[in-house]
């Protein structure tokens, strides 16, 4: 599945680098456009905003979109990842994980678990 992603300060970036996919499109502006099932990886900015490209982004390709994930940093307490949080309750993406900073290689796993099952047929 396509990864499309977003990333300010290289945390996303390294992130996305440890994925098993090579299928990836970066965010410039959120002008960019899909046609096919992707999920979506966005830093939180902010006191936990969505970045102005990626909210863009969703709304140009909310009928692709399959899930989303983001990065924070625990030092925000509540706002932590919240990016994900609200394009979930923009636009009715599932959230299949937050982690910290780049992530660990647990988040890694988690992260790729998540897509792997959006992949699968539904009953």
């Amino acid at each position: 599945m396509l990864i499309v992603y977003a990333s300010k300060t290289g945390n996303v970036e390294r992130f996305v680098r440890k994925l098993p996919t090579p299928r990836l499109l970066r965010i410039a502006t959120g002008e960019e456009e899909v046609e096919e099932p992707c999920v979506l990886l966005t830093y939180t900015t902010g006191l936990g905003q969505v970045p102005p490209e990626v909210e863009r982004f969703a709304r140009r390709n909310q009928a692709h979109i399959r899930a989303v994930a983001a990065s924070g940093n625990r030092n925000w307490g509540s706002n932590y990842a919240k990016a994900a949080d609200r394009l979930s309750a923009a636009f009715g993406f599932e959230v299949i994980h937050k982690f910290e900073l780049a992530g660990r290689a647990e988040d890694v796993v988690r992260f790729w678990e998540g897509v792997r099952a959006l992949a699968l047929p539904r009953a």
